[in-house]
């Protein structure tokens, strides 16, 4: 056994199986595929810090990815662990499984890593982004001893079940282009009636996962949130220099006049730190950004955008709930001047319209896979309903060619060989080049052999495998 890889060795009992188990755990790596239990099939990904020694306990942060991809999404909280002290893990599981599934093996796999490792069971933390958050969201409600959520480009998915006598902390990170923008503010408002703690930290990129800053400073707000409760010994030292960082990128914001920014992070800065340090000079800086002139007028056009923004969302769900009823393909001309529409706002001057025009952009293709989703799920498919998505799809996304294969694949199952060529020739102009999809797509073998077929495929590749015979 090489000791330069090996941290330790821990030996633990499995009351019911009754026999002992050896694990080799290495820092700083990420070690995948670890077992829960020899007779249970679920699996997890581990990483502990460089820094880390058995001698004290370790908060422990679960990440989670619906997608497959867990160990990607651990990746990501890597160096935020590190710096901050944090051991991770990640759960494999899966949206292909019901909640309650997903749910029973997240609690097995902390009580194994609490069972396993010097774990504080009182700083039991959940992370994730978009499907991954939301799941993680509702951990802190189903399971208890977890003490908070990281939740990044996702609201809470039902407040309904928060109950205000089992409060954790939540700290929400999400982009002003991001369509769940309003809803993370909105669900802020609840939070704080609710008297959970909570922050929400704000950046302008269009992706959904932010600067590695972002990711450190949600691992100290659940720091500085323990040290407040008393769960950690407060280390003035730690709040000092977390302090005087914010500080530093309130000013930077102010000096960039990003007032709005600036406003809503110093007031979440005097969420966190009420409890640790005197914040009258904070509250002071506050006050007068209020009243600053371009402030006000910065905050009247987002407010205009929100109201703008709110009922076009109420639009696009009605309209598209009755076109998915109805079957209605001839509304699809009224979907592609909508993105038009909203094309302008984004290439416009307005810079919150341009954020508005992205989020609804954003919220439009979510609504869309949403239904999509919905449709695949039933016992009988509605094909129609179906095909009007995916032709939907192509409409929002016209570069994304796997909506273009769906509805050829859909309409060859159909032998409506018509729609089926259109959208062909619409992937092919656009630049779709793989014909080994094209070749494999699921119902397509009769389309395949037809003369139209195979003339626009000689067209646009060149690389037709059927002669065309013309009589």
């Amino acid at each position: 056994m090489k000791k330069i890889h090996l941290l330790f060795i821990l030996q633990f009992l499995i009351v019911q199986g009754i026999f002992s188990q050896q694990i080799a755990l290495k820092k700083g790596v990420i070690l995948e595929g670890l077992s829960i239990h020899d007779s249970i099939p679920e699996t997890f990904s581990l990483y502990l810090p460089t820094t880390f020694n058995a001698d004290r306990k370790w908060p422990l942060l679960m990440v989670f990815d619906l997608n497959g991809e867990e160990k990607r999404t651990l990746s990501m909280f890597l160096q935020a662990a590190e710096q901050e002290g944090y051991l991770l893990a990640a759960p494999h599981i899966s949206d292909t499984v019901s909640l309650s599934a997903n749910m029973v093996s997240t609690g097995k796999t902390i009580e194994h890593i609490a069972n396993l490792l010097p774990v504080q069971q009182n700083r039991i933390y959940t992370a994730g982004a978009n499907s991954g958050a939301r799941f993680s969201n509702l951990v802190p409600i189903f399971i208890k001893n977890v003490s908070g959520a990281i939740s990044i480009a996702a609201t809470i998915a039902n407040t309904d079940l928060l109950n205000v006598k089992q409060p954790f902390h939540f700290v929400g990170i999400v982009g002003k282009n991001n369509f769940e923008y309003t809803s993370m503010l909105a669900v802020e408002k609840i939070l704080d009636r609710f008297k959970f703690p909570n922050q929400i930290l704000l950046h302008e990129k269009e992706g959904a996962w932010p600067d590695l800053e972002y990711l450190k400073k949600s691992l100290q707000l659940l720091t500085l949130g323990a040290m407040a409760k008393g769960v950690v010994p407060k280390d003035s030292t730690y709040v000092e220099s977390a302090f005087n960082e914010d500080v530093k990128k309130v000013n930077g914001l102010i000096q960039r006049r990003k007032l709005l920014l600036a406003e809503q992070y110093l007031g979440e800065m005097t969420s966190i730190y009420g409890a640790h340090r005197n914040l009258d000079s904070l509250r002071a800086v506050l006050k007068d950004l209020r009243r600053d002139k371009l402030y006000r007028a910065m905050r009247r056009g987002e407010n205009n955008a929100f109201l703008k923004e709110s009922l076009l969302k109420e639009d696009y769900q009605y309209y598209m709930e009755e076109d998915i009823l109805s079957h209605n393909f001839n509304n699809l001309g009224w979907w592609n001047f909508q993105m038009q529409e909203l094309e302008k706002f984004i290439s416009g001057t307005d810079i919150y319209e341009k954020q508005m025009g992205n989020r609804l952009q954003n919220f439009v293709n979510a609504l869309a896979v949403d239904n999509i989703n919905i449709e695949l799920s039933e016992p009988i498919i509605d094909e129609d309903a179906l095909a009007f998505l995916y032709m939907l799809k192509t409409v929002l996304e016209p570069e994304n060619f796997d909506y273009y294969l769906n509805i050829i694949s859909l309409s060859s199952k159909n032998e409506d060989f018509g729609t089926a060529l259109f959208y062909l020739e619409e992937a092919l102009k656009k630049g779709f080049k793989d014909t080994d999809k094209l070749y494999n797509l699921e119902d397509t073998a009769l389309f395949r052999i037809t003369p139209e077929f195979n003339k626009v495929v000689s067209k646009y590749l060149k690389d037709a495998r059927y002669d065309i015979i013309e009589e």
